[in-house]
């Protein structure tokens, strides 16, 4: 018997993925009794076929799914036949729920892409093609569905097919079966039909299980990434992973990166007993010796043979989220049990779905597909994904809301990062602090456009100068006018402004400077950025408090007036959000302060 083959199925809205797999699972007797009943009894109340078994609501389990007819989440479904076992995730085809479809994709040897016979290959035929091929799908079943509704049309089938090899070979599928099907009636899909003397091929679940993919090529290097540290008692300490890679044996020379530190492998322990050899897929716990500093993370590799690691890539992303992807907004990337902070550091190109042209994009929205450059927070082992999905593929997680808003697959290292080095210098900034005289302090002042900010600055810098203080004050009009004037005010934009002046500002305290910064700043990732380059008590976010309709009164330049007018676009607290600090070192009301009782309450926090 054949291995397992995990597969996807997927295509556009209506394409009848259900149907179909829900037929195959019908014919090969992996329905019982009761669950057909089931299937009867949902079909009357929300069926498509007046009354009859409608075998979609088979994986259509979702209340919302059976009520419109549609596939909203990843349907994973296990069967078997003779002669193998297979695992399917049914996924969506309507473009709100792409990054289901993703998730069944990234784990998929196979996949079965449905186009309707009398609509062709349509633009989420495409996304779905181009989703399977970035997550490693390399063997693709065409399955053009609904033939019977265009009269088991040949030149209609060849058609499609001509459209679709040219996609396939595009995106860098290197095999793709195509076979005419009719899944309401099982036609070409458990049992030849007899409309089709013109196709000779093999059905489609004779096709599932013959077809071989590809598996990993022998030889491959020992890689496991470390889950857990097990450390029961004071005699045992275990490195608990599943190997990704190779094979290992006691006595191995291995690394511990990305640290490179050199072990050997003292025992391999799995459930209850000791082993000889673990290989590709087995989880285990490695013992080593000596004791050496490994974490959960960390990936143990052949000690001859070790992975690269690398701060900055070139990746393809695939972007999950409402909110677009922003170059210079920071994320959490996950690669196996490893995270980082990461930043997109640029945008190489967009890729258009439909006919796969390299698109300028200043950022990606929601189901977009692009190829940027990432950089980590620190350097991270990895392999490209065409040689090892385990450790080429990553997600991105919101920092704020933890969400997942992104997938993508590394292509390769940017050489270039390896290439820098972290001068240290005799004078620091410790040195530095103490020939002032002071303690250097980022004085980080957030609100709305006219809230107060400039004017409490001006008087905090004057209070500070006249206690003989050396300060710096970086405001968000003026700098404008130098170092950022090459930026508008897009998302992307305010983004890269404060990346910028949070950078300067690190560099100026790193001088022995109370730095103030006055700045809308309106979106908390930047604002938590900006934090993080300074050390723990350096950083005081303060919230310049003051309603959007007492700005808009008291603005001196009559901004809000003209952003009401439609005369300024993306004007943040009219047409762009401002997100409010939660939890603000410093919250000043300059509806009920005074301008010096606010610059009172901040230097009382300084002292």
């Amino acid at each position: 018997m054949l291995p397992p083959l995990r597969f996807v199925l997927c295509g556009s809205v209506d394409d009848g993925k259900s149907t179909l797999i829900g037929r195959i699972l019908h014919d090969c007797g992996q329905v019982f009794t009761d669950q057909m009943e089931g299937v009867a009894e949902d079909s009357r109340r929300y069926g498509t076929l007046g009354g009859s078994a409608d075998l979609a609501l088979l994986m259509d389990g979702l209340r919302d799914e059976r009520e419109q007819g549609i596939t909203i989440d990843v349907a994973y479904r296990g069967f078997a036949t003779s002669r193998r076992r297979f695992i399917v995730a049914d996924a969506p085809g309507h473009e709100q729920y792409t990054r289901n479809m993703a998730t069944g994709a990234s784990t998929a040897r196979l996949a079965v892409v449905l186009a309707d016979a009398r609509k062709g290959v349509l633009t989420q035929t495409a996304r779905h093609t181009r989703i399977a091929a970035m997550f490693g799908v390399r063997h693709i079943v065409l399955a053009v569905n609904k033939m019977d509704l265009v009269g088991w049309d040949r030149d209609r089938f060849r058609t499609i097919v001509a459209a679709y090899r040219g996609l396939a070979e595009e995106v860098g599928v290197p095999e793709v079966t195509t076979v005419p099907v009719c899944a309401l009636t099982g036609g070409n899909l458990t049992r030849p039909s007899s409309r089709t003397p013109w196709y000779t091929g093999s059905t489609l679940l004779e096709h599932l299980e013959a077809v071989e993919v590809e598996q990993p090529a022998a030889g491959q290097p020992f890689r496991m990434p470390v889950q857990y540290v097990n450390r029961p008692d004071a005699g045992f300490r275990g490195y608990c992973g599943r190997v990704v890679s190779g094979t290992v044996k006691p006595g191995d020379r291995v690394r511990i990166l990305p640290a490179g530190t050199p072990a050997t492998v003292a025992s391999i322990v799995a459930w209850r007993d000791t082993r000889e050899r673990a290989k590709r897929g087995d989880s285990i716990t490695l013992t080593l010796e000596p004791a050496v500093d490994v974490t959960r993370g960390d990936v143990i590799v052949a000690g001859d043979r070790p992975l690269e690691v690398a701060d900055q890539f070139q990746a393809k992303v695939l972007w999950m989220d409402d909110a677009p992807l922003t170059v210079g907004r920071r994320y959490r990337l996950q690669l196996q049990t490893r995270e980082v902070g990461v930043t997109v550091t640029r945008i190489r190109h967009r890729i258009e779905v439909s006919e796969g042209s390299r698109l300028a994009a200043p950022h990606l929205d929601l189901n977009d597909l692009g190829v940027v450059n990432l950089a980590t927070s620190r350097p991270i082992p990895f392999a490209p994904f065409d040689e090892c999905r385990e450790l080429g593929g990553f997600i991105l997680i919101d920092r704020v809301t933890n969400a997942t808003v992104g997938a993508g697959t590394l292509t390769f290292a940017l050489m270039r990062a390896a290439n820098l080095n972290w001068h240290d210098f005799d004078v620091d900034g410790e040195v530095r602090a103490e020939l002032k005289r002071q303690r250097p302090r980022c004085v980080w002042l957030t609100g709305l456009s006219a809230s107060g900010k400039s004017t409490i600055a001006n008087l905090l810098e004057r209070h500070l100068v006249a206690e003989g203080r050396h300060t710096y004050l970086l405001d968000g009009d003026n700098v404008r006018h130098g170092l950022n004037r090459d930026l508008g005010f897009t998302e992307a934009d305010r983004v890269e402004n404060i990346r910028r002046v949070a950078e300067v500002a690190c560099l100026m305290v790193d001088a022995g400077l109370i730095v103030i910064v006055s700045f809308i700043s309106p979106f908390r990732s930047e604002r938590d950025f900006a934090r993080s380059l300074f050390e723990p008590g350096d950083f005081m976010e303060i919230f310049v408090d003051a309603s959007v309709e007492a700005c808009a009164r008291r603005d001196p330049k009559g901004l809000y007036a003209k952003a009401e007018r439609g005369e300024i676009r993306n004007f943040t607290g009219i047409d762009s959000p401002y997100e409010r600090p939660e939890r603000p070192d410093v919250h000043l009301d300059t509806e009920n302060h005074s301008p010096e009782e606010c610059v009172d309450i901040v230097l009382r926090h300084l002292a």
